[in-house]
């Protein structure tokens, strides 16, 4: 036999990893377990209905009886978390930091116990949990030790949030709870964490080294089960914020839960992420990145690379060596060491991919050319020739199955890629350094990896756009969703409107104030206006009583004002700056107007129209001034953290006449979004004054649009408008529970007051008007 014979026939052996330490450390546990509360586990359960099992999705094996928590063990651990949190955050982040170094020093001690268990429970390959996950849950709190051990001096004006309730998913375990749990216990907050019901065993191998490492009870909290306990954790009055990762549907339930209740929230939800191929593109590598995108962790990714994109030039080639290339992937037992696809998580997981692969899979050529195994496996699947609404094209699958389509032009690329309601992350493939970063910045995804896929590091942020979530994980960005400014709140104080008088004193010619859409005065559609008195029973005018129709309109100008966000910054700079010179020729009008809306004094009257036109300079002046980033991600290449604009932005002002609709309009401009703001109920005339300064100062048309009128009445098509990409909300109406139920239907971001207000520093306000996208691109032969 010739040596090219042998090297023809050779096969890959096995290489089994040993479970036996991972059997052991449950055995030890009698495999059975209760809850890690306030710093201890808790027993047991063994009544019927109180206890589930973990099983080994691969064999079908019970690996451990876990214990269902009930409504009193999770009041029992919040009561922990919220005994604990002022302490551990008074200890201050120095010695937080020392804790957190310890728990990154026994994650790396104990990593193939971790790697072992992770894959017996999940059934994900061993090399993937083991060279991957362990090692990035590591770097997670190595990171977040050094985020602790700088936050006095770095985040001077930032505080703890308080009690975090965290819901992790299936897919990753053991990372998702590092991605959580580090930055939360880092910034001196305190948790209550549930993992997947399918796979909870590394959080309870993980409570284990907290007991190891010093962290102080109830600074950790781990409850265990169902949906149901989620649902606790969701909707517990003394929770301050809620964090969770998995699938759109319960994250909108989650967002419904929520709304009106004061607690923070983030999302990391869902994805159909692109993978877009151009015609100059090495397509080996190409394809060698699309078998990571894919079919890592068996496509049980939420931004696995699941929607190909290929120019139509390469696409027949490309597809061949793609179907050749997964005819040598290898399925099976996940210990095994030379296994690239290992087990789905469980069967109703295997159940849903079948069935939506049987009901979409006929609209394109079926490619499945590496039979899977018996048991709970799903063979990796080319769907190819699919058109780009097809509803594989469109719904989040979950598994090993790759559906896609062509293009011919960059342009059409970018159509084809952003026609999802997802926007977490996207991949693009060219050898011409120019197309792949114009590119980039136009795809509507939190994460683009340049040449690469599923790049993740503790340093950069992650996280989504759209029905994908909102909120970042990682990075400087991702503390903020842990942190609050410091100081206290206070009640707003209701302005009410001056009634009408028994005798009328009309002032100089009466005139109706229109709304201000796109560039031009509106009369409103619903025919209606109201009287707007001074104090002393003057009639000042008249306002238009806006409707719903008023803001499709204001919205659909919005958003053919795309060409603000497109203007250099230094543009949008001088229109600000721009603004605030017009508005302070006329400050001495605009301060008699207040003082006539509310009766305040002159020299309060002029404070608020100085204070509006340094706002709009301090943001001219900020508009250029915002950085991104180069984030230290331990490869060769560079991952950079862009500011991006939001989009179009609703707001509704407080009742200061002038300075609560510059506060809205100046931070949002000066970063490239396009406002529909919502003027103060009981004083909008100073509001309609000002849009004859926007005429004068070269305002594209469509860039700030003004309404007028009811708030409680506006909110709730505002905040529900499918084109709107936030909504904020300082006004003294008790709308913020209405903005965000309303806001779940497309998951826009939401800033709202409860009826609280506060001062905001000017990054407070540039973080909320911009998404941070982080665009990840490698360097090298």
């Amino acid at each position: 036999m010739t040596v090219k014979e042998i090297f023809e026939t050779m096969d890959y052996g096995t290489a089994p990893e040993s479970a036996a330490e991972a059997l052991a450390w449950l055995v030890e546990g009698s495999d059975r377990f209760g809850h890690f509360i306030d710093g201890k586990m808790t027993a047991p359960a063994t009544a019927p209905g109180e206890v589930f099992l973990a099983k080994n999705p691969a064999t079908g094996e019970v690996l451990a009886h876990l214990t269902q928590a009930s409504l009193g063990e999770v009041d029992m651990a919040v009561a922990a978390a919220r005994k604990a949190q002022a302490k551990w955050e008074k200890r201050g982040g120095k010695a937080r930091a020392k804790v957190l170094y310890a728990l990154a020093r026994l994650v790396q001690k104990h990593a193939r116990l971790f790697a072992v268990l992770e894959t017996l429970d999940n059934g994900k390959p061993i090399r993937e949990s083991r060279d991957i996950d362990v090692a990035l849950v590591a770097r997670h709190f190595y990171y977040h030790a050094g985020m602790a051990q700088l936050m006095d001096e770095e985040l001077p004006g930032r505080a703890a949030l308080g009690v975090c309730g965290q819901i992790i998913p299936w897919n990753f375990p053991l990372l998702m709870l590092a991605w959580k749990v580090a930055p939360a216990i880092a910034m001196g907050n305190t948790v209550v964490l549930k993992p997947a019901e399918y796979t909870s065993l590394t959080a309870l191998l993980f409570a284990q080294i907290c007991q190891e490492a010093g962290v102080p009870k109830g600074v950790v909290n781990i409850v265990t089960g169902d949906g149901a306990v989620g649902e606790m954790i969701v909707t517990h009055p003394d929770i301050d914020k809620i964090a969770f990762t998995g699938s759109t549907a319960v994250g909108r339930r989650i967002r419904q839960a929520t709304a009106g209740s004061g607690k923070s929230l983030t999302l990391e939800l869902g994805g159909k992420s692109p993978y877009i191929v151009f015609e100059d593109a090495d397509i080996d590598s190409a394809i060698e990145g699309l078998v990571d995108a894919i079919f890592f962790n068996q496509g049980q990714v939420c931004c696995a690379g699941s929607r190909l994109l290929v120019q139509e030039g390469i696409a027949e080639d490309f597809h061949a060596r793609l179907i050749d290339r997964m005819s040598k992937l290898r399925i099976g037992n996940p210990l095994d060491k030379c296994i690239d696809v290992g087990a789905i998580v469980d069967p109703k997981q295997l159940e849903r991919i079948e069935a939506l692969i049987a009901k979409g899979g006929m609209e394109g050529t079926v490619h499945q050319p590496c039979p899977a195994p018996e048991g709970c496996f799903y063979p990796p699947t080319l769907i190819s020739g699919l058109h780009p609404s097809a509803m594989l094209m469109q719904e989040e699958i979950f598994g090993p199955v790759l559906v896609s389509t062509t293009f011919r032009t960059p342009e059409e690329a970018v159509q084809v890629a952003n026609n999802t309601r997802f926007g977490l992350a996207a991949s693009l493939w060219s050898e011409n350094v120019n197309l792949a970063l114009d590119i980039a910045p136009k795809l509507v995804a939190g994460v683009v990896w340049v040449n690469g896929s599923n790049m993740f590091d503790a340093a950069a942020g992650f996280g989504g756009m759209r029905e994908s979530g909102f909120g970042r994980e990682g990075g400087w960005e991702g503390l903020m969703a842990y942190t609050k400014p410091k100081g206290k709140t206070t009640t707003v104080k209701p302005a009410m409107a001056h009634s009408k008088p028994d005798t009328v004193e009309v002032l100089n010619l009466d005139r109706t104030a229109k709304l201000y859409i796109g560039g031009k005065q509106a009369r409103p559609d619903s025919g209606y206006s109201q009287a707007i008195y001074s104090p002393k029973g003057a009639l000042l005018g008249h306002t238009s009583l806006a409707s719903r129709k008023d803001i499709r309109n204001a919205v659909e100008a919005a958003q053919s004002a795309k060409g603000w966000t497109k203007a250099t910054a230094h543009n949008r700079a001088q229109v600000l700056y721009f603004i605030g010179e017009n508005l302070s020729a006329r400050a001495d009008e605009f301060a008699q107007r207040i003082r006539d809306l509310t009766g305040t004094t002159e020299t309060k009257a002029k404070e608020e129209v100085a204070d509006a036109i340094d706002t709009l300079f301090t943001f001219a002046a900020w508009a250029d001034k915002l950085d991104g980033a180069v984030k230290p991600v331990p490869m060769r290449g560079v991952a950079l953290a862009m500011n991006e604009a939001v989009g179009v932005i609703g707001a509704f002002c407080d009742d200061r006449p002038l300075g609560g609709l510059i506060d809205v309009i100046a931070p949002a401009i000066a970063m490239g979004n396009r406002v529909v703001a919502v003027a103060s109920e009981a004083y909008p005339l100073a509001a309609t004054d000002f849009y004859q300064v926007l005429d004068t100062s070269d305002v594209p048309a469509g860039v700030v649009n003004i309404l007028t009128g009811s708030h409680a009445e506006l909110a709730k098509p505002m905040a529900g408008h499918m084109d709107i990409e936030a909504v904020w909300s300082f006004s003294c109406a008790d709308i913020s529970k209405t903005i965000e139920l309303e806001s779940a239907g497309n998951l826009k971001r939401t800033w709202v007051n409860f009826g609280q207000t506060r001062t905001y520093a000017a990054r407070d306000w540039l973080a909320q008007a911009t998404d941070v996208k982080t665009i990840w691109v490698p360097y090298g032969e």
